[in-house]
Parts: C-alpha cells; sequence; structure tokens
C-alpha cells in the first residue's frame, strides 16, 4: 500500500475544499487535496459566483485574473407571479468591489483554484483519490484511507478535513450526527438556449402551482423546475409531452423553446434537496466543512459561497497551528464557534421560505397571491439592497488573515504586483 505524510488532508475537490487547499498552501502549509473524479466537468452544480467570494479573490490578488475567464453578471434578482413583474434584490449598493453575482461553471472556478495553487510546491492534488476511511491513532484522527488510480493509499496527516459534500464519506465515518432540517422540494434542472434580446439577468416565474427560475448562461438559460418532494418519478410516468407542456406553461419568453430542446428525460437532472447540519464538526484531528457540515437548500443560491466562507475561516483559524505542526481540538472547535451562526441564520431563512412560499405554491391550484415582501420591495426600491446584502454577501462574511508565506523564489500575486512597479 501507497504511504503518504502530509500536514493537512483534504477530502473532497470542490470549492470549500479547493479553497482551503490553496490557503493553506499559500501560507506555506503541506496539504494534500484528494478529489475522486479525474476532472471537474460536471454540469448543473452550483455556479454562482456572489460578492462575498469575488471579495476574497480580490484580497488573494487573483481577482482581475479570475474575471477573465468567461462569465455572466446579474447585479438584480427579478421574479414574476404571473403576469406581474418584482424586482427583489439590488447588489449595486453593496460594499464590495464587485457588486454582482458572476455565474461561471464550476469547473472553470476550481480549474483557476488549482492552476494558482499549483505554483506553490507544497500544495499535492491527488485526481481519481478517494477517501473512504478516516485513520486514527490514541483516539485521535491520524489521516484517511483512500482508493485511487494504483489501489489503496495510506494518508497520514495532522489534520483531516472532510469536504466531501452532502453524502460525505467521512462524516458518515466519523460517527459524528446530523441533524435533519427537511425540504419539501426537490429540483430539476435543464437547459434552454438564449436568444438576442433576453432579460440579462437571473428570472424567477411563477404560475399555477409552478416555479421556475431561469439563471442567464453565456450562451443558454440554466433552468431550474421545483417539484414536490420525490415527484420526479410521478412526472416520468405522465410523460414527456405533458412534462413539456407544464414547462411550456411557466417559461414565459422561453416557452416556444421547449419542445426543441427537452427531447429526452436524460436531459433532465435531479438535485434531491436536503437541509442539514451537524451537531458538533470536529472531533480531535478531524474538521468537517461546507455541505460535509451543513447542506443548504438552493434557495438564493448561497451553498457554494457560505463553503467558502468556511474555507476562509478554517485557514484563518487553524493554518498558524497548523504552520507549526498540528491543531488542537480546541481550535477546531474554535471553526464551529466562527461558522454555526451564519449556518444557522440562512438556514433558518431557508426554511422559512420553503414552507410559507415555495410549499404553498406548489400545491396551490390557483394563481397565489405576490407575497407581502415583494409587493413592499416593488414600492420601495430602495429596500431592495437588503435581500442584495443578505444574499450577495451573507452573515458575517470572512476576510483573508492568514498572511502568505511561499517558498523562496515564489511570489504570490500581490507580491507579483509590487515587482512589475518596482520595475
Amino acid at each position: 500500500m501507497e504511504q503518504i505524510s502530509t500536514t493537512c488532508v483534504i477530502a473532497g475537490g470542490g470549492p470549500a475544499g479547493m479553497m482551503l487547499g490553496y490557503l493553506l498552501a499559500r501560507a506555506g502549509v503541506d496539504v494534500t487535496v484528494l478529489e475522486k473524479h479525474k476532472d471537474f466537468l460536471r454540469d448543473f452544480r452550483g455556479d454562482t459566483v456572489h460578492p462575498s467570494t469575488l471579495e476574497v479573490m480580490h484580497e488573494l490578488g487573483l481577482l482581475e485574473r479570475f474575471l477573465k475567464l468567461p462569465h455572466t453578471q446579474v447585479r438584480t434578482g427579478t421574479v414574476e407571479f404571473g403576469d406581474r413583474h418584482f424586482t427583489i434584490g439590488d447588489f449595486s449598493r453593496l460594499p464590495t468591489r464587485c457588486k454582482f453575482i458572476a455565474l461561471m461553471p464550476q469547473w472553470d472556478f476550481l480549474d483557476f483554484l488549482v492552476a494558482e495553487a499549483k505554483r506553490f510546491p507544497n500544495f499535492h492534488l491527488l485526481m481519481e483519490t478517494e477517501a473512504k476511511d478516516l485513520l486514527a491513532r490514541k483516539g485521535r484522527i491520524s489521516g484517511v484511507l483512500a482508493t485511487g488510480p494504483n489501489g489503496h493509499v495510506q494518508i497520514r496527516a495532522g489534520l483531516t478535513v472532510a469536504a466531501d459534500g452532502r453524502y460525505s464519506v467521512l462524516r458518515a465515518k466519523s460517527g459524528l450526527k446530523v441533524k435533519e432540517l427537511g425540504a419539501p422540494f426537490d429540483v430539476l434542472w435543464l437547459r434552454l438556449p438564449m436568444k438576442e434580446g433576453d432579460p440579462e439577468d437571473l428570472v424567477g416565474r411563477v404560475k399555477n402551482g409552478q416555479l421556475f427560475v431561469m439563471i442567464p448562461r453565456t450562451d443558454y438559460w440554466q433552468c431550474a423546475y421545483l417539484i414536490a418532494k420525490d415527484g420526479f418519478t410521478a412526472i416520468k410516468a405522465g410523460g414527456l409531452a405533458q412534462f413539456r407542456a407544464r414547462l411550456r406553461d411557466v417559461a414565459g419568453f422561453a416557452a416556444a423553446r421547449v419542445d426543441d430542446a427537452i427531447t429526452d428525460f436524460s436531459q433532465v437532472k435531479l438535485l434531491t434537496v436536503l437541509v442539514n447540519r451537524m451537531e458538533d464538526w470536529a472531533r480531535p484531528g478531524l474538521l468537517c466543512i461546507g455541505d460535509a457540515a451543513h447542506a443548504m437548500s438552493p434557495v438564493g443560491g448561497v451553498g457554494i459561497n457560505l463553503a467558502i466562507q468556511d474555507a476562509v475561516a478554517t485557514a484563518n483559524l487553524v493554518g498558524p497551528a497548523l504552520q507549526k505542526g498540528a491543531a488542537k481540538f480546541a481550535i477546531l472547535k474554535k471553526v464551529q464557534r466562527r461558522r454555526e451562526f451564519p449556518t444557522r441564520v440562512i438556514q433558518g431563512f431557508q426554511v422559512l421560505v420553503q414552507n410559507l412560499v415555495l410549499s404553498r405554491t406548489l400545491r396551490a391550484t390557483r394563481m397565489p397571491k405576490p407575497p407581502l415582501l415583494l409587493r413592499w420591495l416593488n414600492a420601495w426600491p430602495w429596500a431592495r439592497q437588503f435581500p442584495g446584502r443578505f444574499i450577495g454577501m451573507g452573515v458575517r462574511p470572512e476576510h483573508v488573515r492568514l498572511p502568505a508565506r511561499p517558498a523562496r523564489g515564489i511570489l504570490v500575486p500581490e507580491q507579483e504586483r509590487g515587482a512589475k512597479w518596482a520595475k
């Protein structure tokens, strides 16, 4: 069996794992990230990069290069109740450098972080390598047992971070408990063509007991069709023609594009919605972050950004200890104390929206009245900055505090700017 030693091993190469890997490597910590797939090319993942994340990229000196990647900028959020149009969020007043949400394929975001992290010799990425179990010694987690392209791999580490998603293997192996908050709906993801003259911002539509969200991409609409929990089997049993008729009814300006775009149920991807959080995020030698610690509802599209905030907080709190070799359990518990409050607030908001708005709308047999909040925001445009701030920045956004400590001869982006100025 291959054996590897590292200071920190991170299971999961998603946004939380890759951002934490970059931050620790930037600070001189030897870090190994495990990603079970051979690449990041999976569609319909979280593709919204919110202003809070863009602010982190700015603090790291990466924003200018990052925004050169193909992306779409969303500056307002709108929703249509039948024939009535409401603007519900405005990002233009945010106290951030970027006053918009950047819509970008998650694989581009992750590839970018990987390329930047590989500049540091103490960053190691093992693709097609999946953490299968935890290693323990004297009651403390001491690494992971993984499978890779060449068989089993034993990775010893001073800290093991579970960032392996809502179905986390390491969380299950840890014995730590998860509290389920429930979700009354699932989401079907699909694509519709984009045409000249289409709206440029995110559009939500509510009509006849249906909810449909259209997210603008560079050349297509990424669409979310909300359905009752576990309702996809019944939809498929009703046949494709009936499903397309439902889409045409709710798709508004894109209704005529449905039949040509959706020719088979294989083009429709099911997202089973989970909302939960761990009671304890850590045990000695192990820390869970991102979806492994708290699966988020798609309401607000904040999951990826909350995961990145976890990564930044973890680097700030745990990084100095890892620079010396290992992190005590008391430090790991500080991460939960720091990040649990924002998680609870946002999940509480999501559950409230699910129960009071989404589930009622899905059960409605006639067009419901627009919620009072939407009517209020429609009457008072200045108030749209508040939902914009809540969605765009979240609760208690994190900032990069862990200083860079690259190897000799390697410049981090902020040092590169100084070197260019000096020339």
